[in-house]
């Protein structure tokens, strides 16, 4: 898919202060923020989820916890994720490698972003890519193509179960594929970001149309906060 127009791009772009109902967060940005085929302003003082109102995109009243599922990463060892990232800001995004425009352009946004934080905030932030194309994604494709932007990045495979599966207790619509012209495929997933905090519930969704400058804004506001 074509990158969006940026006339598409910044109605994407939520409110800052803009909240959804309790439990409805990543449902409502399933629907509307466009799956991808290959398809925001000032920090938050830390504090109780009512200081996160300014964070760069979707904030939910009642956060969901960070999803239970167990998936392996490129260098072949299962990956717990709320085990492995408990306490942690955590960053995860679904996509896959032949994604020619929002997979790539998220990556590299979150990479730039980082890259403007101090060392020790970025040691304190990690970033998860959940592939959706376990079949041309294997492990040295997927480690690959992550270290291009950071090679701290985690790449997390699995089979189309598992993947749905995971999908599945992270809220979002799990992955499908697409026939396109010439007897290939591209695959359709959810394109937003998502953010847990440190007390490890969800903190805010980031929308397609998020920029290098949203993530580097909420990034430390998030770090600060204390776990409950």
């Amino acid at each position: 898919m074509a990158l969006l127009r940026p006339s598409v791009r910044r109605a994407a772009r939520l409110r800052p202060r803009e909240r959804r109902p309790p439990g409805l967060a990543l449902l409502a940005l399933a629907l509307a923020v466009p799956v991808a085929g290959c398809a925001p302003a000032a920090a938050s003082a830390p504090g109780s989820a009512s200081s996160r109102s300014a964070l760069h995109g979707v904030v939910p009243e009642s956060p969901a916890p960070r999803p239970r599922f167990t998936l392996t990463d490129t260098s072949g060892a299962r990956y717990d994720l709320a085990r492995r990232t408990r306490g942690r800001v955590t960053l995860v995004f679904w996509g896959y490698t032949h994604c020619d425009d929002t997979c790539p352009t998220t990556m590299a946004d979150i990479a730039t972003a980082l890259r403007r934080q101090p060392a020790a905030l970025r040691r304190s932030v990690t970033v998860v890519f959940v592939t959706t194309d376990p079949a041309r994604d294997t492990a040295p494709v997927l480690r690959h193509w992550l270290d291009r932007f950071d090679p701290a990045f985690v790449g997390l495979l699995g089979t189309p179960g598992q993947l749905a599966t995971a999908a599945k207790r992270s809220g979002v619509p799990p992955p499908t594929v697409r026939p396109t012209r010439g007897g290939g495929y591209a695959v359709d997933h959810f394109a937003g970001v998502t953010a847990y905090g440190r007390d490890d519930r969800v903190a805010v969704v980031y929308p397609t149309g998020a920029v290098p400058g949203d993530y580097a804004a909420d990034l430390p506001s998030l770090v600060k906060e204390k776990s409950s």
